[in-house]
């Protein structure tokens, strides 16, 4: 199975709730966070300090969407929307996986690098409670420009795994992802957060 991620472009789309009885293949690199600048619109979400639990949220109980994407020489940022669907509330904390999926519904080469080194993916995971129907955002990157003979990864949609489930979201957008498919994936982080300057308007 390929690895994990979801590129994108523009903004709104729909998304549904899949079921894997392995979850999706998925390759990552680690890298630590740290830090933070356009304002995604909310439904409130808390951000939890460590030893506050909830339910972790499930794919099923999730929907998710594009809320905004902008680029810049060669390098795509898109921030996702992920909504509580449920009637209770439920937690999400970490970095989700990304799965790059092919217009025929096949899994294309993915490279999920956590963190890295943009200044909108690289910052510090913290548990975010959503209430019911509330949101939480995650920012990806990746480049669009070949280099050398790595080949690209042009999806029609992704994959969106939460963190510690094993079912995914399906998100629809359309991404040409090169250096082998990399995506580079920020922790989730709550609509009332000061990550929220760090989304693409």
């Amino acid at each position: 199975m390929a690895v994990i991620l979801a590129g994108l472009a523009g903004a709104g789309s729909a998304v549904s709730a899949c079921s894997s009885p392995n979850g999706p293949a998925r390759t990552t690199q680690s890298v630590p966070s740290s830090s933070s600048s356009a304002t995604p619109s909310s439904t409130t979400s808390t951000t939890l300090s460590a030893g506050a639990g909830a339910a972790r949220c499930a794919a099923s109980e999730l929907s998710g969407s594009v809320s905004g994407t902008q680029g810049a020489a060669g390098t795509i940022e898109v921030t996702v929307r992920i909504q509580n669907t449920a009637t209770d509330g439920c937690t999400l904390d970490g970095d989700p996986s990304v799965q790059l999926i092919g217009s025929g519904g096949s899994e294309l080469p993915t490279a999920v690098v956590r963190g890295g080194a943009y200044q909108f993916t690289d910052f510090a995971a913290q548990p975010v409670m959503l209430a019911a129907q509330a949101v939480a955002y995650f920012n990806l990157a990746y480049s669009d420009v070949t280099s050398g003979s790595t080949a690209c990864s042009s999806s029609a949609s992704m994959w969106v795994t939460p963190p510690g489930d094993a079912d995914y979201l399906t998100v629809t957008q359309a991404v040409t992802a090169c250096d082998g498919g990399q995506i580079t994936v920020s922790p989730i982080f709550g609509a009332g957060s000061s990550e929220t300057d760090t989304t693409a308007p």
